[in-house]
This record gives C-alpha cells, sequence and structure tokens, in this order.
C-alpha cells in the first residue's frame, strides 16, 4: 500500500457500495481501505441521514444546551461513568492530560425495548434518560441513532471485505452494541483570559470505538494529525458524513487500519463567544467482542503490538483514562 499524504480527507459514495455493481463497490473498498491506511479518514455521502433529520436534531440539542446548568446536572449520572444523559463542562479530558476539554455533552445510546430479552447485553446496559423538559428530543434522537447505525454497519462492510474477510464478518459483533450518539456543544467563553492557557474544546485524541460517523458541525475547527506532522482541517459538504477509524479497529487489524489523532482547535479569541455544535455517533461493538489482533494482519514485517483484550476491558480502561470513571 503507498503512502499518501492528503491535503483534505478523501470523498466517497457509499451508494457505490451499497446499490453500485461489482466493479463500483470494489472500487469503494479499495479506495476506502487506501484512506484508512493512510489517514484514518474519508467523508461519505447517501449514507441515508437526511438534513431533515439533522436539522431537528440540532435544534433540539441546542435548546437542550441552553437550559441552566442546574437543571441539565439533573441529568448526569457520573455513577454510569456518564455513559447516558448529561455530563457537565469540562469533565471530560484527553488521555494523558489532566485539563478539561471545554465542552459539554449528552450520550444516548440503545433504546433497552429494541433488544430482545433473550439478549445478555439488555442487562449490561444502562437505560437511556430523557430530558423531560424536551419530549421530542427521545423519538429524534433514536431516529437518528438507527440511521447513523444502518450506516456504520455498511461502512463496516466494505471495511471486512477490504481486510479479506467476510462481509458479515462484523455483523453479530455490532449486533445491539454499546455505540454511543454523543450530542456535543462546545460552550461559549466570555473571558478567554479566565481559562487555563492549555484549555482547547478538545484536544488531540483518538476515538475509542470501532468506527465513529460524523454529522456536519455547526462551525470550523476539527483537524486530524497527518502522518508527517502536519495538522489539516477536516470539512465535510452539508451532505456528508466523515467516518474515521477508532482505537478497536486499529488494535483489531494490528495498526493496519489507521486511528488517527485529531482535535478540535478554538477559534479567535474575538469569536470565543461563539457555540459550536457537533454530534457524532461512536460505533462500538458488544463489549464480548475480541479484539485480538487479526491473523493476516499480523507477519514478520508487522509485529503484533497489542496484548489481547475485549471490546469491553478496552473501553473501561479508556473511560478511567479518561477521567469519566473511577
Amino acid at each position: 500500500m503507498k503512502d499518501i499524504l492528503y491535503n483534505e480527507i478523501p470523498s466517497l459514495d457509499l451508494a457505490d457500495f451499497t446499490l453500485g455493481s461489482p466493479e463500483e463497490k470494489e472500487a469503494f473498498v479499495q479506495k476506502l481501505g487506501e484512506a484508512y491506511n493512510n489517514i484514518g479518514f474519508v467523508a461519505i455521502k447517501n449514507h441515508g441521514l437526511d438534513k431533515n433529520l439533522q436539522d431537528k436534531l440540532y435544534a433540539v440539542i441546542k435548546k437542550f444546551f441552553s437550559l441552566p446548568d442546574e437543571v441539565k446536572a439533573k441529568y448526569e449520572k457520573p455513577e454510569i461513568g456518564f455513559q447516558r444523559g448529561y455530563t457537565g463542562k469540562g469533565k471530560e479530558h484527553a488521555k494523558g492530560r489532566n485539563t478539561g476539554d471545554l465542552k459539554e455533552f449528552y450520550h444516548v445510546g440503545q433504546e433497552l425495548d429494541t433488544i430482545p430479552d433473550s439478549d445478555e447485553t439488555k442487562k449490561e446496559y444502562p437505560d437511556n434518560i430523557w430530558p423531560s423538559e424536551l419530549p421530542e428530543f427521545k423519538e429524534i434522537a433514536n431516529e437518528a441513532y438507527r440511521t447513523l447505525e444502518a450506516a456504520g454497519k455498511n461502512m463496516l462492510k466494505a471495511i471486512a471485505l477490504y481486510l479479506e474477510l467476510d462481509e458479515n464478518y462484523f455483523e453479530d459483533k455490532v449486533a445491539y452494541g454499546n455505540s454511543i450518539l454523543r450530542q456535543i456543544h462546545y460552550f461559549p467563553i466570555e473571558n478567554p483570559d479566565a481559562v487555563p492557557a492549555d484549555a482547547v474544546r478538545a484536544a488531540e485524541h483518538g476515538d475509542i470505538n470501532l468506527i465513529t460517523l460524523l454529522m456536519g458541525a455547526s462551525a470550523d475547527g476539527l483537524q486530524v494529525l497527518r502522518k508527517d506532522g502536519k495538522w489539516i482541517p477536516i470539512t465535510a459538504l452539508p451532505d456528508q458524513l466523515v467516518v474515521n477509524v477508532g482505537d478497536m479497529l486499529e488494535r483489531l487489524t494490528n495498526k493496519k487500519l489507521k486511528s488517527t489523532i485529531h482535535r478540535v482547535v478554538n477559534p479567535p479569541k474575538e469569536m470565543m463567544h461563539t457555540s459550536r455544535y457537533s454530534i457524532p455517533f461512536f460505533m462500538h461493538p458488544r463489549s464480548e467482542m475480541d479484539l485480538t489482533c487479526l491473523d493476516s494482519c499480523v507477519d514478520a514485517a508487522h509485529p503484533k503490538q497489542f496484548e489481547d483484550a475485549t471490546a469491553g476491558e478496552f473501553l473501561d480502561e479508556r473511560l478511567r483514562e479518561l477521567g469519566l470513571k473511577k
């Protein structure tokens, strides 16, 4: 696989994979693999998430984040590692840092009533938490969750084919998986001089999960670290989702697919008083998924780089590193 230094992330059409000819499907798989080998990010269109649903979700989360902090705090659950409901300002920090990010967010997971009673995950996940002030939030967020989960499954099918696995390799591993829809508010800073000098909207980090699907943010700021050390801006058209490799997939593939470091930088000082909103969908497998490096990704030139672990063990370790779990 040749090394490529992208100046912008590649754009792909998911319909080439889901509806295209065998040749178009194969071309999509190879272009996706090339991008994920090199920069770990692509932008895709024809993913199924229409603008109307995105607009409704952004409208309702803006209403939630405009509520007084003491009202939002009612929906904060530190006892479950903030995995559902609200997480307050500055409570999450990047791995290896102590300064909290300049953000607050709200987590939505699998709706338990959609999981069969016979499935063990039903006992494992906490209930979703829905703010009584916004009765419409539940239906809108759940529709977005299901739509993004379906798009993610199609992306994982293409990834499986690129890795020369069965197309449905990931299907049983992500069925009722521990995925999270995260609504983020990078809140306004009225006095930039009052925050720690090293405080940023989101410090440089890799995502924990298999893949992340990100709908267009309300403002610029997302950057990805190229392999030559240069930060490049991530921009996507309004009809695109940005889809990147997470640490779990990098681990499974022994770094063949890259979980690339990215960040959200602060705007110019004169714009710090403005809000930024962003909604990523973190696609997680079931907790019992084995993340042991695939045999096909380990050879003399690429020795195994990770200890064996399940997805649940790895997630637990990372939540502690991020300050969300004690």
